[in-house]
């Protein structure tokens, strides 16, 4: 289920999100710029469960290497050691956050953090929604580590951080509503789903891979357990933190042709289906 938007609208411009999805591009952009040498981001900023558990242990890597012999190229097995972290191992609990590992996760990513993260910055307010977002990542990081102490795959992305922003919506906009694409085989149906219900059938999902994929990451390839720790964060957080008055009030939605509101006010028709 890919979301369009949704139908809460921002009080204040969202710098903090901007700028984290900007910090991602130009990570992401230099990841691009390693060329033949690419992987060298991921191994020195990316978090690494063995080396965070031991920092001083050297990490073996075998990857294939094409060899030229008079019968033709041939495929063969290297081994060397890992790059080694240029921060201390526990900060790559944070720095593993700002990497991706291709187009499709960094821009999977950046579109998921557009479309839940103002609203999330909008309470929280622009250094709240800094503390938080780091808090989450680090949490989804913590997540991985525990479930998957022994691994030496490195562990990159934003996932987890945006599973807590978009935990924290669950809580915040229990309102509010997605216009969603639902891939129907080779047809794309538009549907407006209720907030709850798109965030909690993507958590159940992320939860049936966790469970089904335990211990078994170097197969699976997805870190679940960074999905499902990061919204647990986010939404505990964003509920303590509401029950206690310490975010912003909610944004006022006034529907078209009323009056100016002192909170927002939506221009003519641009949530008909508020």
């Amino acid at each position: 289920m890919i979301p369009i938007r949704d139908n809460i609208p921002s009080r204040t411009v969202p710098i903090v999100n901007y700028a984290v999805i900007i910090a991602c591009t130009i990570v992401f952009v230099l990841q691009l710029g390693e060329g033949r040498r690419g992987g060298r981001l991921i191994e020195r900023f990316g978090m690494i469960p063995a080396r965070v558990m031991h920092p001083n242990r050297s990490i073996e890597v075998r990857q294939p290497i094409r060899v030229r012999t008079p019968v033709g190229d041939r495929l063969q097995v290297a081994t060397r050691i890992m790059e080694p972290s240029v921060v201390a191992t526990i900060l790559t609990m944070v720095t593993c956050i700002f990497l991706h590992g291709g187009w499709m996760h960094f821009i999977g990513n950046m579109w998921f953090l557009y479309i839940f993260g103002d609203n999330v910055e909008d309470r929280f307010g622009h250094f709240g929604y800094l503390a938080f977002y780091l808090f989450a990542g680090v949490v989804a990081s913590g997540a991985h580590l525990v479930t998957n102490i022994g691994s030496t795959i490195p562990t990159i992305g934003a996932s987890g951080a945006i599973a807590g922003v978009m935990g924290a919506y669950l809580i915040l906009y229990p309102r509010a509503k997605v216009l969603t694409v639902l891939p129907i085989f080779f047809f794309f149906q538009m549907i407006i789903l209720p907030a709850p219900l798109y965030l909690g059938v993507w958590f159940l999902l992320q939860s049936f891979q966790g469970v089904s994929s335990f211990g078994s990451v170097e197969s699976a390839g997805v870190a679940w357990w960074a999905h499902i720790g990061g919204f647990v964060a986010g939404l505990v957080l964003a509920f303590l933190l509401g029950n206690r008055h310490h975010l912003n009030p909610p944004v006022r939605r006034v529907l078209p042709n009323t009056r100016h509101s002192r909170s927002y006010r939506l221009r003519r028709g641009q949530y008909p289906w508020e």
